[in-house]
């Protein structure tokens, strides 16, 4: 007899979904955190005349750097704190209707949530075949899932 399926397995589909959401928020919020920071450089509409253009550049290097970093710590903590909340999921998944948990279906910790957000760099890094990978699994796995021994699954 062959063994009953205990979970239903979140499809490529619904985690795409879920990831363009998750992005849409966080593409707005980074939007307007870039914007208050570069506000800084032209809040003086004369700054520009009475500053060198090698000082302009690096401030605007340094400034899309700050923005660069708010960005990454503001993901990792909008997925962390989210995934391993009460709720088990980010905004976009809760749309699409999943959770992320552990191989037994239980809620994660934080330090698994941040393994699993740190893990997506890695999928990512490596042409996407870390996201790739849930095609092929058995319990439709990507890379970053295995590495921190978590699911994503259909809430029910």
């Amino acid at each position: 007899m062959e063994e009953e399926k205990l979970y239903d397995y979140a499809s490529f589909g619904q985690r795409l979904g879920a990831t363009l959401i998750d992005g849409l928020i966080i593409g707005f919020v980074t939007g307007i955190v870039a914007a208050f920071i570069f506000r800084s450089i032209v809040s003086n509409e004369y700054a520009f005349l009475e500053v060198d253009e090698e000082v302009l550049a690096m401030t605007i290097v340094g400034l899309t750097f700050e923005v660069l970093v708010i960005t990454f710590v503001g993901s990792w903590l909008y997925y962390a704190i989210q995934e391993s909340s009460s709720k088990m999921a980010t905004l976009g998944k809760r749309v699409v209707g999943l959770v992320v948990t552990d191989l037994e279906g239980n809620r994660i910790s934080f330090a698994r949530a941040s393994g699993r957000f740190f893990g997506k760099c890695l999928s990512s890094s490596i042409l996407y075949i870390g996201y790739i990978m849930a095609a092929f699994t058995e319990k439709k796995q990507t890379l970053h899932d295995i590495l921190s021994n978590c699911l994503v699954m259909q809430d029910r």
